[in-house]
Order: C-alpha cells, then structure tokens, then sequence
C-alpha cells in the first residue's frame, strides 16, 4: 500500500496543499491547491477553477516531476508538526464527469494526477514520541 491508514486519515482531513512544479526556465513553481486522495488508483488528484488554463497545469506537460505537501501544527504545547510530502510524477487528466464546488458547481474537467513514487510522513503515524524525538519515514513506492 502507497499510504498508511494514518496517512490517508491525514489527508482526509486537510483543507489544501502545496504542489511543486518546474516552470519552463527550470524554476520552480509552488501553489496551494485542492486535492484529494484517488483510493482506487491511489493518486493525489488535484482539480480547480479553470485548472487547464493554470501555469502549473502547463509545468507538467514539460516536466512531469513534483512534490505535494501537506502540513499543519496539531499542538503548538507542546510543539507538534505533522508532514506528508510526496514526490512522483504527474499528468494532465480530463475527466469525463468533472469534480463540483461545495456549492455544485462544475470545476474545470482538467486534473492534474500525482503517482506517488516517494513518501516522506513525519508526526503522522506516531503521536507519542515526543516531538523533538520524531524521525521521519522515507519510503519509495513502486521502485521510484
């Protein structure tokens, strides 16, 4: 499995991410986006508002190489971060049956699809060490 039952918890219950891309120059480009975890393929689909239209969307058709995190601070006494980044590959996907706004309606068919090919988790499966003894863990995924 790509994720924990912790991870996929994780994500559920988070708002937004960061999506890493490279620009045609070689920068890099990193947005807040909206996401959700894909169980039956077991990606990060991220759609929006006009997403076929954003610079992001058009990174990928380039360079198909990112990373999405996410993030929060669960306990600030004591200090508790949690981090989910996740390195892989993306693609331009259009959606036949698009993905709706809470209030119904229709967001862009274009969809960028992440395969996960490397997890970095740290503060999500284990929230009894103390936080200053957490280690992260690195796992690759389908031999990436």
């Amino acid at each position: 499995m790509t994720f924990t039952t912790f991870e996929i918890e994780f994500m559920a219950q988070a708002d937004v991410g960061r999506l890493a891309t490279i620009q045609p120059d070689g920068t890099p480009q990193n947005s807040p986006v909206g996401f959700t975890f894909n169980e039956q393929l077991g990606t990060i689909d991220i759609a929006g508002y006009q997403m076929s239209r954003s610079r992001k969307f058009r990174n990928i058709a380039r360079n198909n190489k990112v990373a999405f995190v996410i993030d929060d601070i669960p306990s600030r006494d004591p200090w508790r971060v949690r981090c989910l980044e996740i390195r892989g590959t993306a693609e331009q996907v259009l959606l036949q049956d698009p993905p709706r706004e809470p209030d119904g309606e229709p967001l862009d068919s274009a969809v960028i699809r992440i395969t996960p090919r490397r997890v970095i988790s740290f503060g999500i499966d284990d929230q009894k060490t103390e936080p200053h003894q957490l280690v992260a863990h690195v796992r690759n995924v389908d031999g990436g």
